[in-house]
C-alpha cells in the first residue's frame, strides 16, 4: 500500500486509515502519532522529513495547459488542459478539456453531436464518477505521456 504514496494528500488520507484502524480496535491514536507512523512506512526520519519531500511532487493529477489524451464517451481523443479545480479536501477534480477534434458523442448514425470542450469531474486516477448505461465512465484522462488509449 505504501508505495502507491506520492503526495502529501496521500499520505495524509494514509494517516486518517491508520487513525481508523487503531480506532475499531479500541485504542486511541492522536493525528500527530499517525503522520509520524505514516513518514516511517514511506522510510522518512519523521513526518517533516516526509512532508517536505513529498511536497515536490504535483498533487493534483493534471496541469493546465498540459496534453492529454483518453476517452470521452467512448470515443478517444487528445487535447490539453483547459481548467483544474479540486474538488472538496482532494476527494477528486473538476476538469475541462479542450480537445485537438472535435469528438462526436452521438452514437446514431443519423445525425451528430460534436464536442471540443468538455468538463468533467474525475477521481485522482482520471476516470469520472459518472457513467453510460452501459456502465462505461463518460471521460478516462491521462497524461499524454502516460496514455490509456
Amino acid at each position: 500500500m505504501t508505495h502507491a504514496i506520492t503526495t502529501r494528500a496521500q499520505a495524509k488520507a494514509r494517516a486518517r486509515e491508520i487513525r481508523s484502524e487503531h480506532a475499531r480496535a479500541g485504542r486511541s491514536l492522536s493525528h500527530a502519532h499517525a503522520l509520524e507512523s505514516v513518514a516511517h512506512e514511506l522510510g522518512y526520519r519523521d513526518w517533516n522529513t516526509a512532508s517536505a519531500r513529498l511536497s515536490n511532487q504535483p498533487d493534483i493529477p493534471l496541469q493546465v495547459g498540459e496534453r492529454v489524451s483518453g476517452k470521452y464517451l467512448k470515443q478517444a481523443f487528445t487535447g490539453r488542459v483547459h481548467a483544474v479545480r479540486e474538488l472538496a479536501e482532494g476527494m477528486g477534480y473538476d476538469v475541462t478539456l479542450h480537445f485537438d477534434e472535435p469528438v462526436d458523442v452521438v452514437e446514431f448514425e443519423s445525425f451528430s453531436g460534436l464536442r471540443q470542450r468538455v468538463s468533467a469531474m474525475i477521481s485522482e486516477d482520471g476516470v469520472s464518477w459518472a457513467k453510460t448505461s452501459d456502465g462505461i465512465p463518460h471521460l478516462i484522462v491521462a497524461r499524454e505521456d502516460a496514455a490509456i488509449i
